[in-house]
This record gives structure tokens, sequence and C-alpha cells, in this order.
């Protein structure tokens, strides 16, 4: 019945005497009941659970003094009515009483004004319902429970300082008290006190014939297990009871359960926000599950089908129905999608409980669990979990915790490195096996790196590049601009060209009449650049031309889009526009590229001898690498024309060792061309793909065709022609 009715029906009725007669009902149901079967929604309780909430929300609509407790809400908290119908739902007798607790709780606390949590009348049943429903994970009545944990989360967001008395749990109390602490709660705890002592010891009302009092007078008519009501799992709380909510088998019950979670992580206090990381279990916890999940998975797991559940959400975890099935897919569907809601608490919680989960992920997760497996002898562990370590990479959004996976992967160290330094460990087991006997496990990797290479976290682009180019001393000491472009084209002196190179037939192409411009800082333009990659695979080594197929102008479009990507991702880093001038009177130091640019140029250097699916992730990471907008890397990867110190090598001069090492070896191949032009039909899929000799050198030379394109594209599309800091002087004839 509605609140209206009860007056209506019952006008000539004191309020306060109608909630009693309501709760005697209940209670005198228990002493002269025998019947245990009869499920509790088929008696009389529901109903009068329901009359007195009525009276409870028409009593304080009523009220004339804001703020202050009517006689029914007086009669509910002196009498400890929810501490006794705790004990009710814990015997679940008549059976369903427990969902009708629930409820009652649920609906009091939700639709009644007044604050109640306070109070321990009214907090310590809460805590004991919560453990009650902790106990039993799958229960009948986790609706209702996460109803309840609903209406807490909600009020805790109104009110963080209500969090201490939520989770302020028996046997922290008892820590506290061993440890000589003081057992107070937070800050109000005495005023609140005093409102139940002003209950409990205030001038007894004139008690009604038969009334009973608290749960002594029914503890005759109980089964012996509701005697001891906290001899449960005393640690259980309102984070344990959302924990174990949230991994629900019902759907809707288990994101119900994260919404809560995650509204309670947000609280906007640092107070409320520390006592949740010191005081409660709740960062352990969520990364305990996270543990759990990841050791349920089968141990071995295709990279394959690791990339195929991309898009996984913590809201829609389980995998796509339309996939392909494979062992442990939903395993695996189960924890990328408890990851993601991982990264998701870290990026709405509060700064305190943020750093704290994500510092509990790398220590618990990463480092113990994680670690392992990528140092493990066994290739198939190396492949899965990095493969998998990947995927969570993909998913991850929060500041937090990618600045830790971030140390976690490459450590701390920001200076410059040195060729025999000793790495942090993690970081040089990676590097090594980007150059690892298994071509799966060194593609596996790289894919790792290129994931890495677009987080927005700048310490990832300082650690594996910019740390060694600071200073620029891959540039020759004292050695001036060319003058001309003669001069950057003088082979014979070129340590890299051999005269075998020169003898076996390679010319390079007509040198053009003009020089190349240069800006009012010294740097190339972009025209020459461009041409410099583009005319770097002579014209006997190229197949493109011959197929109606994607070509530079493609390349152009695509660089495009991914530079203004990593623009806008770079863009509050506060990079320099120009490189940084160099400095005579500093210390001359040798150049090493560092361990990350090291590994890659042996791998591009070795283009013509490796498998054509290692090729195209080597040069996908080189790509990623070039598109990013900061000076020193434009000029160290993508300007031909800088005079590099001795000893050095940069990208363009590991290509142009390998254009020399595919002069020579196009003179042991007969037919090369027809050869070549077959090679790319096969893997355009527009020929069948028969085994040909040579195979693995042709499909190395159309890489190495492809990636002088997309390099010359990227170069365009980071300084246009329209570019202000370009003095373009037209382009020579037959060029771009």
């Amino acid at each position: 019945l509605c609140q209206e009715a009860v007056c209506k029906r019952e006008p000539s009725i004191d309020l306060l005497q109608a909630f009693v007669e309501h709760w005697k009902g209940i209670t005198h149901y228990y002493i002269e009941s025998t019947d245990e079967n009869t499920p509790a929604k088929k008696t009389d309780i529901p109903w009068r659970l329901k009359q007195m909430l009525d009276i409870l929300v028409y009593e304080e609509q009523q009220q004339v003094a804001v703020g202050e407790a009517g006689p029914c809400l007086e009669y509910l908290l002196q009498h400890k009515i929810l501490e006794t119908l705790c004990t009710l739902g814990k015997a679940e007798f008549p059976p369903g009483m427990r969902q009708q607790v629930f409820q009652f709780f649920s609906k009091v606390l939700a639709q009644v004004q007044h604050p109640l949590l306070h109070y321990l009348s009214v907090h310590r049943p809460v805590q004991k319902l919560l453990r009650l429903g902790g106990t039993a994970p799958g229960s009948v009545t986790e609706k209702e429970e996460v109803q309840l944990t609903t209406v807490l989360c909600s009020k805790i967001q109104q009110d963080p300082e209500l969090l201490a008395y939520i989770l302020e749990g028996k046997k922290i109390v008892g820590r506290k008290k061993a440890c000589g602490e003081p057992t107070a709660l937070p800050k109000d705890t005495a005023s609140h006190r005093d409102k139940d002592c002003s209950h409990d010891g205030a001038p007894a009302r004139p008690q009604l014939d038969g009334e009973p009092c608290g749960a002594q007078a029914l503890n005759s008519h109980m089964p012996a297990e509701t005697e001891q009501l906290d001899g449960g799992t005393a640690e259980s709380n309102l984070i344990t009871s959302l924990l174990g909510l949230c991994q629900s088998k019902k759907s809707r019950v288990a994101l119900k359960a994260q919404e809560n979670l995650l509204l309670l992580v947000s609280v906007a206090s640092p107070a409320a926000a520390t006592y949740l990381v010191q005081s409660s279990p709740c960062c352990p916890a969520i990364v305990q599950h996270l543990c759990q999940l990841y050791r349920s998975m089968p141990v071995f797991l295709d990279p394959a089908d690791i990339a195929a559940l991309e898009g996984i959400s913590w809201r829609l975890p389980s995998a796509p129905s339309d996939e392909a099935s494979f062992p442990g897919k939903e395993a695996l569907a189960a924890f990328l999608g408890w990851f993601d809601y991982c990264d998701h608490l870290i990026t709405e919680a509060h700064t305190v409980v943020a750093d704290a989960l994500a510092k509990a992920v790398a220590e618990k997760f990463f480092v113990e669990t994680l670690q392992p497996q990528l140092l493990h002898v066994s290739e198939q562990s190396i492949l899965t979990s990095t493969a998998l370590l990947t995927a969570m990479l993909r998913q991850l959004r929060s500041p937090a915790l990618l600045r830790e996976a971030a140390a976690f992967l490459l450590g701390t160290d920001r200076q410059p490195e040195a060729p025999r330094d000793n790495p942090h460990a993690l970081y040089a087991h990676l590097i090594g096996h980007c150059d690892h006997l298994s071509d799966e496990i060194s593609i596996a990797t790289l894919r790792l790196f290129e994931e890495l290479l677009q987080k927005p976290h700048e310490g990832i682009i300082r650690s594996l590049v910019l740390r060694n180019l600071e200073g620029r001393p891959y540039v020759a000491w004292g050695s001036p601009e060319p003058e001309s472009y003669e001069d950057t084209l003088d082979l014979e002196e070129d340590p890299y060209f051999t005269d075998s190179f020169l003898d076996s037939g390679f010319q390079p192409r007509a040198k053009p009449r003009l020089a190349p411009a240069t800006s009012y800082d010294g740097k190339t333009a972009v025209t020459e650049i461009v041409n410099s990659f583009l005319c770097l695979v002579p014209e006997e080594a190229k197949t493109s031309a011959f197929l109606e197929e994607t070509g530079y102008d493609t390349y152009v479009h695509d660089a495009y889009g991914l530079f203004q990507e990593c623009s806008s991702r770079v863009a509050s880093w506060g990079w320099p526009l120009t490189p940084t001038p160099l400095d005579p009177h500093e210390p001359e130091r040798p150049f090493f590229e560092g361990h990350f640019l090291r590994v890659l140029f042996d791998r591009m250097s070795r283009i013509l001898d490796q498998p054509y699916s290692l090729n195209l992730q080597v040069t996908s990471v080189l790509s990623r690498l070039a598109l990013f907008p900061h000076p020193h890397i434009h000029e160290y990867l993508l300007d031909p024309y800088i005079s590099l110190a001795p000893g050095c090598r940069s990208l363009f001069s590991v290509l142009v060792r390998v254009i020399g090492d595919l002069m020579q070896r196009i003179q042991r191949v007969p037919q090369f061309p027809g050869k070549l032009l077959l090679v790319r039909k096969q893997l355009t899929g527009q020929a069948p793909g028969e085994q040909l000799d040579h195979q693995t050198l042709l499909q190395g030379v159309v890489v190495l065709e492809e990636f002088c394109k997309e390099l010359a594209a990227i170069a365009f599309v980071k300084f246009p022609p329209h570019d202000p800091r370009q003095n373009l002087s037209p382009a020579p004839e037959g060029q771009v």
C-alpha cells in the first residue's frame, strides 16, 4: 500500500502504534509458526515490512523540524530492528527471508532522507548483511545484494565520510585494539555515536503489551546457526561484496556491481580515498582477481587468436559470437575484460586510489605474475605472454597505469645508453627477443614495441630513442653543410660502397641540375629528401610501376593521417621545432644509437635474408618512429644529407648498404626482373603462390621498394611544401 493509503485506512491510529503493531506481527510469526516450508513471500511478512517502510517515509514527510528523527524512526533505531532483521535473514527462515531483508534495508536507506548510516544501530547491521551476502557467491539474493550496494555507494558518493562507517569491520577494529590504536572512527564519530546514545539511553517509552525488544526475544525460536552472526567471514565488507558480485554469472548483476565499485573509488574526498587505500582490501582484491583470471587461461595461446579478440570491453566482456572459437576463448575474454575494467577504474578513480591501484597492478601482476613468463626459457611461454601484453597495451588508457607499464618494460633510466652497459633486465630481454632465433618471437616482440610507441607517454620515446640523440652526437664535428648536391653523392668516398659494388653496374641516377634547397636553419628541403628515398632503389629492382597498385600518392595520404594522429598525441610535450644547435664547447662524446635502434638497424640490414612477415614488422616499427615530429628524430632517420660522425650509421646509410648488397646479388639471379614481378604478383594475390628460387631475396626487394616510398611520404607530410619553414626550389625534372 502507498503511504496515503496507510493514513486513509487508519486515520485514527497513532503512527507509532501502527508501526509497532506491524513489527509485533513479524516477531509473533516466529514465536507462533511451526511451518518451516512456507516461503516468506506467501506470509504477511513482506506486507508488514512494506507498511513499516511507508509509515517511516510518511512520518518524515509530516515532520515540521527538518533533520529530526520521528517517533517511528526513533523506535527503529532504539530497538535495533535492523539488527534483528539481519539475524532473521541469516537464518533464512521462512525460506526467502534473506531477500526480504535485503529489500527492506535497501528501501529504508534509499527512501528515508534522514541520515541513518552514521548510527551504530544502522551501519553495524549493514556490515553484517554485507558479510551475509558475501558468504554465498552465486546465491539467489544476488539481485537484492547489488541493489543494496547501489544505495550504499550512492550515499557514500554524497557523503564520503560514510565510507569508514560502512567499511569498518570486526577484524579491522580488533587489529587496532591489538596494536593499541584508538578504535574511534574518523572525523565526527563522537557526535554520531552520541546519536545512538540518545536513543539507547533515552527514557523508555511506555512498552506495549507483548512488545519484543531486539533479537533476544526470538533466540529461543531461531535455528542455532543464527546465534553467532559474526562467526562468518568477518573480512567481508562492501568492497569484497562488490567484488564477489562482479564475478556473478548474471551479466546484469556483474555490470551493476562494477558500476557501483567505480562509483565508490571515484569519491572526491582525499580523506575517504586515503581510507579506501589504507584501510580496505580494495586494491589488493581487485588485482588478485586479475591474477586469478590470468592463471585460469590456457598456458599456450596462439597470438593470432589473442589479436582476434581486439575490442573486448568491461561493459561487454564476453567474446563476440561471430568470432571463430578456440580453446580458452572465454577465459581470455574474461581476463581482457577485467584488465580493461582495472584500467577504467584507474582512469576514473580519485588520484590517491588511482596511483595505489596502478602500483598494485604493476607489483602483483606485471612483476610477480607476467614477468616470469616473459623471461621464461620456453618459446611458447614467451610468445603467449608477449602477445597478451601487446593486447593489454592496446586497451590501456589510464595515465597512471601507462606510467607503471612503461617503467616495468623499459626501466626508469633516462641517461644516454652505451654499447656495453647493463640495461633494465626486462628491457634487455625484450631487445634480445627482437633478434631472437625464433622469427615468431621477434615479430611478436616488435609488435609489442610498435604498440608501445603509440601510447601517449613521452617517457617511452625518450627511453627508446631520444635520450641517445640529445646534443646531436651523430653529427660530425666541424663538418660544413654540403654546398652542392654533388657533394652528397660522392660514392667513391663513402665507406659503405666498395669497388665491387660500383663495378656491379649500379650507377646513381643522373644528378639534378640544381643544388638542394635549404631553409634558413640549414635543413635540407623536403623535395630533396623525398627524391633521395624514391630514387634509392634502382630501376631494375622496381616492379610497382608494372602493376596497377597503390603508388606513392597513397602512401602520402596514409602518412598524413598517421602524422596528424601522432602530432596531436605529442602536442603537450613541448618539443622544439628545430634541432638543438651544436655547442662547440660541449665535450665530444661517442655516439651510440641505443639498443632499440641498433636492433632495428641490424634487422633492416638483413632485409634481403629475412622472412616477408618479419620484414613487414621491422619496417612498420621504423615507420612509426619516423612519424614522431621531434627535430632530432626527423634529422637522424629522414635526412640523408647530414654529415654523420665517424663510425655512425643512420637509417639512410643502412638502406644504402642494403642497396649495395642487392646490386651485387642481382647479378647472380637469372631472369631477375621477371621473377621479381612474379613474386610481387604472388604477394598481392594476382598469381599462384608457387615456390621460387631466391624467394626470400625477391620478397625482401619488394618490401624495400615499398618502405622507401613510405619513408618518402612520411618526410613529405612532416614538412610539406607549403610549410613556411621550408624554402623550396623547383623540383628537378622528372622527379617529385
